[in-house]
């Protein structure tokens, strides 16, 4: 599941404010700032979080589960830029 921290982190590595991911998620702004807030994504709809997802993805974010490359919890990172 991804957390509103991960969400924040995506953010910064994209250099978005929430407006921009409003924006290219079709969700809205007050939307993901209660994703992002202390309940994180709990009491979003699925379908929200998912576009969320999806459009922090097409701009090149990675998502870590809990323990998935390192010890410890959920992460993020950038995808390393293709060769053309």
């Amino acid at each position: 599941m991804l957390t509103g921290a991960q969400i924040r982190a995506a953010r910064a590595l994209l250099d978005w404010r929430q407006n921009r991911l409003a924006e290219e998620s079709g969700v809205s702004g007050p939307t993901i700032r209660r994703m992002e807030g202390a309940k994180g994504t709990s009491k979003s709809l699925v379908e929200n979080v998912e576009a969320v997802r999806r459009a922090l993805e097409a701009a090149g974010v990675v998502f870590l589960a809990d323990g998935e490359q390192r010890a410890g919890g959920p992460g993020v990172r950038l995808r390393e830029p293709e060769e053309t």
